[in-house]
């Protein structure tokens, strides 16, 4: 495997200890961010015990339980990714969660991100965002169109270091983009954040692909490559359940080709004392974002309602 290759890990590659998903301290070259994917029967239970870490849980399908000493949230999902924004639970550091998923199956995504003891709050926390609380931004314009979940950025969930967000980008679009990083510490210009995304991708509803193959493949890409000093080569084809990891360098677009709608789960955090996502374009490509004054967004945007 070369070097670039272990940011990619296609699905199942990563699965350890009954989770389907698992990326944390162990994954060789990282050192901020966790991420853990696991599918749940109705009624079936899963523990989650990372006491340096705190954690945000997200269902990606199906309804999900969680409780933490005596705090409980029932988390109403949804039918998948594309349907719309999900309620989500954050649990501070220093606690121990279970996930139960409730009224049928579940996968249910939990992001994390490692603290210290100094950075432990007075006292545990525990917060239940409701989907109809997540602020939904329809970001850039024309084909550069895309729907940001902003469900765990600062200003509208309280954390220690943890940035969580969700984006989907219709069929024939680019995200991510202009190409962007945060891989220094700039005081008011640039926090340093490795980031994982989590990808979903979907045949376009109503088109005949839909109906037509009863065995779809939908992919999607992206792109990931370095500065001067700090080579990174990154260019996948990813599909449900596939992971890119972005240690540093420029990273964009995220695209999604014609016929297949692509999400991906966003988690980041970094080592700086500043809970931030302040962010710097490739300036050879950055002069795109003009282009976008006068153009309208995407009229298929929000994909899943509730704008």
């Amino acid at each position: 495997m070369s070097d670039d290759a272990r940011w990619v890990l296609p699905r199942g590659s990563a699965a350890r200890d009954g989770w389907d998903l698992v990326v944390d301290a162990e994954t060789p070259g990282w050192r901020h961010t966790g991420l853990s994917v696991v599918a749940l029967g109705d009624g079936q239970r899963r523990e989650v015990s990372a006491p340096d870490r705190e954690h945000l849980v997200v269902p990606l399908s199906g309804s999900v339980l969680v409780e933490s000493g005596a705090d409980r949230a029932e988390l109403a999902g949804r039918d998948s990714v594309f349907a719309g924004p999900t309620d989500v639970t954050y649990v501070a550091s220093g606690r121990d969660l279970s996930l139960t998923a409730t009224g049928g199956p579940a996968r249910v995504a939990v992001c994390s991100a490692v603290t210290t003891a100094g950075d432990l709050p007075p006292t545990p926390s525990f917060r239940h965002l409701a989907a109809a609380e997540v602020p939904v931004e329809l970001r850039g314009a024309g084909a550069a169109s895309r729907e940001v979940r902003n469900f765990g950025i600062p200003g509208v969930l309280e954390a220690d270091s943890l940035i969580a967000c969700e984006v989907v980008t219709p069929a024939g679009n680019w995200s991510s983009y202009p190409p962007h990083k945060h891989d220094e510490e700039r005081p008011g210009v640039e926090t340093e954040l490795e980031e994982i995304y989590y990808f979903e991708v979907q045949v376009t509803e109503g088109s005949p692909q839909s109906s037509a193959d009863p065995n779809p493949d939908p992919v999607g890409y992206q792109r990931v490559y370095g500065t001067a000093d700090r080579p990174i080569d990154v260019l996948a084809e990813v599909r449900s359940g596939d992971v890119v990891l972005v240690p540093h360098g420029w990273h964009g677009p995220s695209m999604a080709p014609p016929g297949y709608d692509l999400y991906y789960l966003n988690v980041m955090a970094g080592p700086g004392a500043e809970r931030a996502w302040l962010i710097c374009d490739d300036p050879a490509h950055g002069w795109v974002r003009a282009t976008w004054e006068g153009q309208a967004v995407d009229p298929r945007l929000p994909l899943g309602g509730n704008r």
